[in-house]
């Protein structure tokens, strides 16, 4: 049932796949395009984006974006590409698709080309819960027993998100909690592209990170829900060689 409301409000899946992989270990190659069983891991996350019934999939490429724009047509001859020719951050990378949805009215759900393993039960249910608590962005979370190095998430007392805080910038109290941020999201359309505008490159690397925009979500009140995954194993990104192998295992046992 949620996922018909959802349908009927428009629904955009932009993939973010202009990175190189550096661990990966391959430079001839994007990182999107290693193989997982004998496929570019953008293949699997092009598929789900189609399963999910989306109006429209937007894949942002980069880095050998020849190569990935070429493979992904032939599969898929009506995806839509932008183009990230500089490498300015994950905010960055999803403003090049605001001229595409320009026209487009609904929902985006924000996806990384190299998180193969996520399915679409997952995703259906994240987006039911988006709209059920009728979220102007809703966050894909985890629990781990180890959290270190990853952002916390803090709620309030209604559940929904009162911020993600960095381990570095973490108090005592907030590094024992054990929820952190997948990297995976729905937005409002409207309201995304609007907090992208007031995102800054505030850090080391002088880059525009696509987290940056919840601050603009809490200044205006905007409701920011979150979801609890049941699988682990769906939001893992791959980034070396090591994990490509358990992610084929992995991959194997879903069928």
């Amino acid at each position: 049932m949620e996922l018909n409301t959802q349908k009927k409000r428009g629904l955009a899946v932009v993939i973010m796949a202009a990175g190189k992989g550096t661990r990966m270990k391959d430079p001839s190659r994007a990182k999107v395009m290693v193989e997982l069983l004998g496929r570019p891991m953008i293949h699997y996350v092009v598929d789900l984006a189609y399963s999910l019934q989306a109006d429209r999939v937007i894949v942002i490429v980069g880095y050998q974006r020849e190569d990935v724009t070429k493979y992904i047509r032939t599969v898929y001859p009506a995806i839509e590409i932008a183009e990230q020719i500089d490498q300015l951050g994950t905010g960055h990378a999803v403003l090049q698709s605001e001229s595409a949805l320009k026209n487009f009215d609904g929902d985006v759900i924000v996806l990384s080309g190299d998180v193969p393993l996520l399915t679409a039960h997952s995703m259906q249910n994240l987006m039911g819960h988006h709209v059920h608590t009728e979220a102007g962005a809703t966050i894909l979370t985890a629990i781990l027993e180890e959290p270190a190095g990853y952002g916390r998430i803090i709620r309030n007392d209604d559940a929904s998100v009162k911020k993600i805080v960095e381990q570095k910038d973490a108090s005592e109290e907030e590094r024992r909690v054990k929820e952190i941020n997948s990297g995976i999201y729905i937005f409002d359309k409207q309201k995304l592209f609007e907090a992208l505008q007031h995102i800054t490159p505030q850090n080391v690397q002088k880059e525009y990170y696509l987290t940056d925009v919840f601050e603009y979500y809490w200044k205006r009140r905007w409701r920011v829900s979150a979801l609890v995954t049941t699988s682990l194993d769906e939001i893992r990104g791959i980034n070396t060689v090591e994990q490509l192998r358990e992610a084929e295992k992995i991959k194997l046992t879903q069928g």
